[in-house]
């Protein structure tokens, strides 16, 4: 639509015509947005936190294996004198016919360099061909392995061996140490030529990394 103005009138100076801005040009809009600049510092903020996220992440995931490495372990040696504690309870006072004469009911010796070894006479069977008077059996450290033995009979020639198998590995010292029923400890079983068996057995386990178990295991 055109206005139309009455003859003689002027605009007055300086006023901007009507539908534009002054000087007859339209003002220019810019563009919102983030320069490159910005862009650059974000990245490096959230690189930041991703590297805290990620070393975060990392210590809670080390920290729950070396807690269930360090239960098992504690499992392992729990399930160990666990199977001690029953073989040790089932010993009964049965000493054996040998090739060199008569072994008594237990016998054990400790050893100061920590590979202490004993073997005894226990209840019942593991082996196929076990008698009803029970089994032999001993436990042992061999190098850095903690092993049971398996004698096939109870009475035997001078050529039966036993079965050993592996418990535990990583074990430096096998201490065993003897307790007589006045409560005294003894480096051997038995003392004398008596058939009896010890009262209680002090048993420590070292391990390579230095941790020590110690157990005291009552047999009667």
């Amino acid at each position: 639509m055109t206005t139309v103005l009455p003859r003689g009138f002027r605009r007055p100076p300086g006023r901007p015509k009507v539908g534009g801005p002054p000087g007859g040009r339209r003002a220019k809009r810019v563009p919102e947005g983030f320069t490159l600049v910005e862009v650059l510092v974000a990245l490096a903020i959230l690189a930041v936190f991703a590297t805290f996220a990620w070393r975060a992440t990392a210590s809670l995931v080390e920290g729950e294996l070396h807690l269930t490495a360090e239960a098992q372990r504690w499992q392992r040696l729990d399930a160990l004198f666990a199977r001690l504690d029953a073989d040790l309870r089932a010993a009964v006072p049965r000493p054996i016919r040998v090739a060199q004469g008569r072994e008594s009911a237990f016998s054990g010796m400790a050893v100061a360099d920590g590979s202490s070894s004993f073997a005894f006479t226990r209840a019942g069977g593991d082996l196929a061909d076990a008698g009803a008077e029970g089994v032999r059996i001993g436990y042992r450290l061999a190098g850095d392995t903690l092993q049971i033995l398996y004698w096939p009979r109870l009475d035997r020639g001078a050529d039966v061996q036993p079965v050993a198998y592996s418990l535990a590995g990583g074990v430096a010292r096998f201490d065993v140490r003897y307790i007589d029923d006045d409560g005294a400890l003894a480096d051997r079983w038995p003392p004398d030529r008596r058939d009896d068996l010890p009262r209680a057995l002090s048993i420590g386990l070292t391990l390579a990394d230095g941790t020590r178990v110690e157990r005291l295991v009552v047999l009667r």
